[in-house]
């Protein structure tokens, strides 16, 4: 069988266990942030936390609830990391220097993952499970309680509620999180992942010495950082390592896990407004980005160049012979178009054109189908743009989903769309203008500018995969990208509930003969071509200086 057709058939399986999943999963999750029953072990953790869960929250009270929440959950991870040295299972590391903790802290709740550190080499049992694990579970939950609130602020009018955000983040994690990693990691255990809480033990011969492994609870580490969108390896290789990713099945099954629930959640969102073709419409969006940058990354990887390329079948280097190039692919889109920081095979060795689909696939705003929550919303967030440019061509009030985009709407949206192409272009100008951050760089040229361009998308995307290359573990990129996590988090958090609020205080607009229909492929053509222009462009000029100029020279 050719590498190429290979790589297909991978594809098409992935397409058809996601779509099984799809109607279950998507319905499941609309029960579970529509029910009113809380769970006895629910109301356990309500009670030690002091919360009201059938109390509605207007915006202000439901993102005073988000930054509370993360903003402990930074504290204690830094202090957890801090204190790593007296900590027992810490085998025998050293606590994390403060700037790293802070970047390590910012980066997990921030649900980026951004490591600049060797997890196998830094990192005991107990950060990695108590402090690491456990945010890769809740920093998900947050952005799946941040997209239902906006998903009920167009379902509900008449009202600024938007539901009860402690009553969403513990539902999220206990009803849907916890079952799904609990058999996604018997999975892994029974593909070759392990499971373990073993010390640093020497195997083998290396290089005329010995070499040393650490055991740990990587399987159920490994399964969550994959179906939360959030990335974060227990060793350095990430992905790549057989520890965690043993198999070419296991490969695929990851794939799944990070796609599964954002796809998954337009079909809550189709169910919760009450109307399954807006959701199907959204789907129909994400999708026809998703399979034309992976068939545009396949295409750009198995291109033969040369002698080298002939013999391998494509681009081969960086990348893990037990997956070969097509899998590779899959999976690097996958991880790009999602806010996943997974790697599984070195992205600082794909092709110049591959690297710029990675890089433009983050710029986008991670909405194909972007990561658990965020993508959705993030997706919600460029329909609005998108019927406003509708509206501006017939020379109507733009509508959707029932509601007026007014002045206010679309300066929110606007607001959203630009904050992260602001932290992306500003510390990257920064850093190249700056003698001290361009010493960081293993290239120069186009390359080396990509290098730092990727790190930063990937910072303020919430992505928090590397292009490698790049030493990030130094005071100034992990200070500057620890802001630009944290600030490409929560800032659009803050837009995206103040505008959910605003939707749910409107009363619902009667569809009219001039309506633009929203669920029809005009529509879905319309909202794609915003996604490329709107988004795509604003990076133009910076891909044009780093992937583009390094692909065409090639």
């Amino acid at each position: 069988m050719s590498p190429v057709l290979a790589g297909v058939l991978q594809l098409l399986a992935l397409i058809a266990a996601l779509a099984l999943a799809y109607r279950p999963l998507g319905d499941y999750m609309a029960r579970v942030y529509s029910s009113e029953k809380h769970y006895t072990p629910e109301k356990w953790i309500y009670k030690a936390i002091g919360a009201n869960p059938s109390a509605e929250m207007r915006w202000p009270a439901y993102l005073r609830g988000v930054l509370a929440f993360s903003a402990v959950s930074v504290l204690f991870l830094y202090g957890l990391q801090r204190a790593q040295g007296v900590l027992p299972g810490s085998l025998g590391f050293a606590a994390i220097d403060p700037d790293q903790a802070f970047n390590t802290a910012a980066s997990f709740v921030a649900n980026t993952n951004w490591q600049s550190y060797y997890g196998e080499q830094a990192m005991g049992h107990v950060v990695q499970t108590g402090g690491l694990a456990v945010q890769n579970f809740v920093s998900a939950a947050v952005g799946m309680a941040v997209a239902v609130a906006l998903v009920r602020g167009f379902a509900r009018s008449r009202t600024g509620e938007l539901g009860n955000f402690w009553a969403d983040l513990v539902r999220g994690t206990v009803r849907i999180l916890l079952p799904i990693a609990v058999i996604g990691a018997i999975v892994l255990v029974a593909c070759g992942a392990i499971q373990n809480f073993a010390g640093i033990h020497e195997v083998g011969q290396f290089m005329g010495g010995t070499q040393q492994w650490n055991g740990g609870a990587v399987a159920s580490q490994e399964v969550i950082k994959e179906l939360g969108t959030n990335g974060g390896g227990y060793f350095n290789a990430n992905s790549a390592h057989p520890f965690e990713n043993p198999t070419p099945f296991s490969n695929l099954f990851e794939i799944f896990l990070i796609l599964l629930i954002p796809f998954a959640l337009t079909r809550t969102f189709g169910r919760m407004v009450g109307n399954l073709r807006q959701g199907y419409a959204i789907l129909a969006t994400m999708a026809t980005i998703w399979i034309g940058f992976t068939a545009l990354m396949m295409w750009t990887e198995f291109a033969h160049h040369g002698p080298a390329f002939d013999v391998a079948g494509g681009a081969m280097e960086g990348k893990e012979t037990r997956f070969g190039v097509g899998a590779s692919a899959i999976f690097s889109v996958a991880t790009t178009l999602t806010s996943t920081g997974a790697v599984n095979s070195f992205h600082s060795s794909y092709t110049g054109l591959g690297g710029g689909i990675q890089l433009l696939g983050m710029q986008l705003g991670e909405i194909a189908p972007g990561g658990v929550g965020s993508g959705l919303y993030g997706m919600l967030i460029m329909a609005i743009i998108a019927v406003f440019i509708a509206g501006l061509m017939v020379g109507r009030t733009p509508e959707y989903l029932g509601k007026k985009i007014g002045t206010r709407e679309i300066k929110l949206a606007a607001c959203y769309i630009l904050i992260t192409p602001a932290l992306v272009l500003g510390f990257t100008a920064a850093a190249m203008a700056l003698p001290t951050p361009g010493n960081s760089m293993l290239n120069s040229g186009a390359h080396g500018f990509s290098e730092v361009l990727y790190a930063y998308t990937s910072g303020a995307n919430n992505n928090g995969s590397a292009f490698a290359g790049l030493n990030a573990d130094t005071q100034w990129f992990n200070s500057t990208i620890g802001i630009a996590m944290l600030l490409g988090r929560f800032l659009p958090m803050v837009f995206v509930l103040a505008l959910a609020g605003s939707l749910a205080e409107q009363k619902p607009v009667p569809e009219t003969a001039g309506t633009l229909r929203t669920d029809k492929p005009l529509y879905t053509g319309l909202l794609v071509g915003t996604i490329l222009i709107v988004t795509g462009l604003t990076y133009f000029p910076a891909l044009a200086l780093g992937p583009l100029a390094e692909g065409l020279a090639a």
